[in-house]
């Protein structure tokens, strides 16, 4: 089809269903979402759900989403996935092997989301380039099918080698991205490939081998082939597929197997299941869902389900991700904030969403689309640098954001997450019989529905995120029943509805604000009001005695580059959370001021904070915890906001002076030096009485200081740019030598009280590294180098 000039404004389109011929509605509903939409022509499903979704999910070319969040769903199209650079995505598979295992899973990635965000954008050099990847990448497919990045005797579970065989893992990336591509561009190419793969996948499993033996992490690398083989039987009514989606989940409970449904439906925790991977369990349980939608197995939904509720009660953070250091870890509530845990990878943030819309579709409760909202407006969005270009791997809730622009799995996740997002702003459902339209967002927004038989648009103007007013305004060719439906996440409460200015008796249903089914006509408004304002929430568990500020759904956090005459946030505490706890600033920006103390400055000072969504964009260090009113601060050393350096950079980009003493920094660079030295520079001069020594962590090649020839030696500078002046030694520190850390443990302090206080401008600890079982070289670590005037 091809579309008329451009120049079609969005409200003129709009108006214009009232008067043109209802068989031009599809191009007006197109310019009236997008202004230049996306010539779909979306492929068809053969096979119908046994469990029908109870919530149906809009094309996204039917979705347009402003506001705060359509800017970062914008800038997720136009500065990353537009942006990225195909050749070393492509690379493996013209010459194989790839670089490294897993390389193979960033072009199928890169589809689903590029895929989603042209259908939703219409961009037409996104469309090129889509076309372009999938035209590239199908040259590369062999005659048997196979569509990797191994040799021949690696392949499909024949790599022996430790973490090394994610070859199916890669072809499930493949399957979906190119799947994803053929649903919205009815393309029989990536239809046929997709068919080969498979076919070839049942030649192999379990005919030679099992598929277990073809993953990591107890096969489940290799078993969440499991929703792509689904959606191809969907899409081509081929039993086979079936089939072999069954075996999948048979296999999970062969010796050694992951055990996954049996697991969940006896002890209902995702850390006793398999072993804990959080990304790959996920990945597992999104396939299980698509399976579920087809065969209606009702013992599968209570698995997944409970696999749900244990996330949400014990492993969630109040962000809305979860995992350490990639895991489900032992232990309920274990939630730390640092960024030296390794806290939620954007996979497992992205995935949790997957698992989340799945969820929602299938049972319609509000309660998941609560959770998606969590999400994407905290820890996907912190995630993502603002600009969109650019994505981190882990996002703490304390510490700086290490954004990165290559290749990885979490680079590559994040935008799949972020193009995901129309999907879940508006549903199809059911309400007594009746057509229903929910409504999932507070977002100014468009939408092109079909309930009744009839289409039409839904357009929702809002002062969110300033203020808790919305109205919902329908363009309709001729009236058409259905019942409206309004999330109703727990920030919003109360929210209130009239229609045309007239109060409406509403219900509420399953998380959902509900006005029974009525006839609509053209202009029909529905005015929303809720509640959108300064929240406090109170720690528990590992964030007793701390708080943490809320602005509707936006988790707040102390940003340090908004407060350049603030001290560290490790220095700091709420001084007063009355009412109101926390005021919005005026401005363009969502910038709140909130009264804090600090052990030097007992008198509150207002400090300005800013959603966790935009913390440290600025290389800022931030801090979502504080302690709450009347809790006694941390002792806070001298150094704290000095300038810290140490003798070689290494490898690990922690810190020795932000107060978190696992936030740990090493000199190694592979080399042997006769010393090493870790110091923080002042401003001013300070008096100081007493130096502590943080050691950061044993390597098998080193770590710590070798104190065969003396233990590590306390330094000052008396002035600045002076000469380092020998003040004491850590006396307690044990006999270690460069092979033996006698004892030594990771994060263990060393306390010395000098001889007599000294004033100085810098402080340092030096010693001889050790070198462990590598003699070629040597290194040492630190966690935390602390000064007292005490």
């Amino acid at each position: 089809m091809k579309h008329p000039s451009h120049s079609l404004s969005v409200q003129s389109a709009i108006n214009c269903l009232t008067t043109i011929c209802w068989t031009c509605v599809g191009l007006a509903l197109s310019f009236a979402l997008h202004g230049a939409a996306a010539e779909l022509d979306p492929a068809s499903l053969r096979v119908p759900a046994k469990m029908p979704d109870a919530a149906e999910v809009l094309s996204p070319a039917a979705v347009h989403i402003d506001g705060w969040l359509g800017e970062r769903i914008t800038a997720n199209a136009r500065n990353r996935l537009l942006m990225v650079d195909l050749e070393p995505l492509l690379a493996g598979f013209r010459k194989k092997p790839g670089s490294h295992p897993w390389i193979g899973e960033h072009i199928g990635k890169w589809l689903h989301a590029a895929t989603l965000a042209w259908a939703n954008t219409g961009d037409t050099k996104l469309r090129e380039k889509l076309d372009h990847a999938v035209i590239e990448l199908l040259k590369t497919q062999e005659p048997d099918g196979y569509l990797g990045t191994y040799l021949p005797d690696k392949r499909l579970g024949l790599d022996d080698r430790p973490n090394a065989d994610w070859d199916v893992w890669s072809h499930k990336y493949n399957l979906i991205g190119l799947l994803t591509y053929h649903q919205y561009t009815g393309d029989p190419a990536a239809l046929e490939a997709c068919r080969k793969m498979a076919d070839l996948l049942l030649a192999t499993f379990p005919e030679k081998r099992s598929i277990l033996a073809a993953g990591t992490h107890m096969g489940m690398a290799a078993t969440s082939v499991l929703e792509p083989i689904v959606l191809l039987y969907r899409f081509t009514g081929d039993e086979r597929y079936l089939d072999f989606a069954r075996y999948i989940v048979r296999s999970w409970d062969e010796p050694k197997g992951p055990t996954i449904i049996a697991t969940l439906l006896k002890e209902k925790q995702v850390n006793r299941t398999a072993n804990g991977k959080a990304y790959e369990m996920l990945s597992n349980l999104v396939g299980l869902c698509e399976l579920i939608r087809v065969t209606g197995d009702r013992d599968a939904l209570q698995a997944v389900q409970n696999a749900w509720q244990d996330v949400v009660t014990n492993r969630l953070y109040l962000t809305g991700s979860t995992s350490q250091g990639e895991y489900f870890r032992d232990g309920d509530h274990y939630l730390p904030n640092q960024q030296s845990a390794n806290v939620a990878e954007t996979c497992v943030t992205t995935t949790w969403i997957q698992f989340n819309l799945q969820l929602l579709r299938l049972t319609g409760e509000a309660k998941f689309a609560h959770e998606l909202e969590r999400t994407l407006y905290n820890h996907l969005a912190a995630a993502q640098r603002p600009d969109g270009a650019q994505w981190c791997y882990f996002t703490s809730l304390d510490g700086t954001k290490p954004y990165g622009p290559g290749i990885s799995c979490c680079v590559s996740s994040g935008p799949r997450g972020m193009a995901l997002a129309p999907l879940a702003a508006y549903l199809k459902t059911r309400v007594d019989d009746a057509d229903a339209l929910a409504v999932n967002t507070f977002e100014t927004s468009r939408a092109a529905v079909d309930l009744g038989g009839e289409t039409f648009i839904v357009q929702q103007d809002s002062e969110f995120p300033w203020r808790g007013e919305s109205v919902l305004t329908f363009k309709l060719a001729q009236p058409v029943r259905f019942a409206l439906q309004v999330s109703l996440p727990a920030w919003a409460r109360p929210v209130r509805l009239s229609v045309n200015g007239q109060d409406t008796e509403t219900t509420e249903r399953h998380g959902w604000i509900t006005l029974a089914a009525r006839e609509w006509k053209d202009g029909d408004r529905v005015e929303l009001r809720f509640s959108l304002g300064a929240g406090v929430v109170m720690g528990a568990h590992g964030n007793a005695g701390h708080a943490a500020l809320t602005w509707g759904p936006f988790v707040l956090a102390y940003d340090t580059s908004k407060n350049p005459s603030l001290p560290s946030p490790a220095a700091l505490g709420f001084a007063d959370l009355g009412k109101p706890p926390f005021t919005l600033e005026p401005g363009s920006e969502l910038v709140f001021g909130a009264d804090v103390r600090s052990a030097r400055q007992p008198q509150p000072g207002r400090a300005r904070f800013v959603t966790f969504a935009d913390a440290g964009s600025d290389g800022g260090a931030y801090r979502v915890w504080l302690p709450a009113p009347g809790v006694e601060l941390p002792e806070i050393g001298l150094l704290l906001d000095g300038h810290e350096s140490r003798s070689r950079l290494g490898n690990l980009s922690g810190s020795i002076n932000d107060g978190d003493k696992t936030t740990l920094v090493v000199t190694f660079d592979g080399r042997p030096a006769e010393q090493d030295w870790f110091a923080v520079t002042l401003t001013e001069p300070a008096t100081i009485a007493r130096v502590a020594f943080t050691h950061g962590k044993d390597f098998h090649d080193g770590g710590w200081f070798d104190a065969s020839l003396g233990r590590p030696r306390i330094q000052v500078q008396r002035t600045p740019d002076g000469p380092w002046e020998t003040v004491g030694e850590l006396a307690t520190y044990p006999a270690t030598t460069a092979v033996d850390k006698a004892g030594l443990k990771p994060g263990q302090t060393f306390t010395q009280r000098l001889a007599e206080p000294v004033q100085a401008m810098a402080v340092r600890v030096l010693g001889r590294p050790a070198s462990g079982d590598n003699p070629n070289q040597a290194f040492s670590s630190c966690g935390e180098l602390e000064a007292f005037a005490d």
